[in-house]
């Protein structure tokens, strides 16, 4: 039984400095999206330490054990009798590289698995894939103004709308919930992807209108939290109970281009959009 989702963004990528769309293109995250995806790893690993030992107490094997020459092996039943081997965590990922990284970033440290899933991935933005903003406009000004607008002019071009992709996201999430309904255990969700699908997937969970994009850009590497509920109905509600969260760190360093000594010289550093552009 989920009763909490945690839905998390990938780091930085070579694409991201530039604000190129990526949309379904691959693309692996550069030297600060994965020094990004390292600090928050660290941060939620503290967090759900519990998640390590839920996981070692439903895999005993996981357990190490000293020789034989020890005086005693270690304990299972510790694991298994505390509060904490009682909840679980699932880890599912867009099949994205980029994503993948991020889970694995935060995964690894608690020994966790990571599943891939398709229906994870980021809108598509269709022939606008791999352009940069003005690049757009050059093709078409008018499509380009309609979609800064959010009148959907982007249609056009092949770009799924934000209506879609929150459609296609609450629809996933909901899947999500049905297989794992039969489990008794209380279970954490945490699924990572990209920026503007869990933008509109939280927008459409909660009622609102993904086209009006009420809750704005999601950082890199940032995270939300949604709590569901069961209606009598079988319908679910939602609390988003966090939204934008990022690691300490996060709040006092450079966080969209990294610490200098991860800088080179002659390294773009990336910078925020004009008012104009910004989604």
């Amino acid at each position: 039984m989920i009763d909490e989702v945690i839905l998390l963004r990938h780091g930085r990528t070579s694409y991201n400095v530039v604000h190129r769309l990526q949309g379904q293109i691959d693309v692996p995250l550069d030297i600060i999206g994965q020094w990004q995806v390292d600090q928050t790893g660290l941060d939620l690993a503290k967090r759900y330490y519990w998640a390590k030992v839920s996981n070692v107490a439903g895999n005993p094997d996981l357990l190490a054990q000293p020789g034989p020459q020890a005086a005693k092996q270690s304990d299972i039943s510790e694991y298994q009798k505390v509060p904490a081997g009682k909840r679980k965590m699932k880890v599912v990922s867009s099949d994205l590289f980029r994503a993948s990284q991020t889970a694995h970033a935060f995964a690894d440290i608690l020994g966790l698995p990571v599943t891939l899933d398709k229906r994870l991935r980021e809108r598509s933005f269709g022939q606008w894939e791999g352009k940069t903003r003005p690049e757009i406009r050059a093709i078409d000004s008018e499509a380009y103004r309609s979609w800064r607008a959010h009148q959907g002019g982007e249609g056009k071009y092949g770009v799924e709308s934000r209506t879609q992709v929150g459609a296609r996201g609450a629809k996933a999430v909901l899947e999500l919930l049905d297989e794992n309904a039969k489990d008794d255990a209380p279970t954490t969700l945490m699924l990572v992807s990209h920026g503007s699908f869990i933008a509109a997937t939280i927008e459409t969970l909660l009622g609102m209108d993904p086209e009006i994009d009420e809750l704005g850009n999601i950082p890199n590497a940032y995270w939300s939290t949604l709590k569901p509920t069961l209606r009598d109905d079988g319908s679910y509600g939602w609390t988003l109970a966090e939204f934008n969260c990022g690691p300490a760190i996060s709040t006092v360093a450079d966080w969209s281009n990294g610490p200098q000594e991860l800088r080179y010289p002659g390294m773009e550093l990336m910078q925020p959009l004009p008012v104009i552009d910004t989604v």
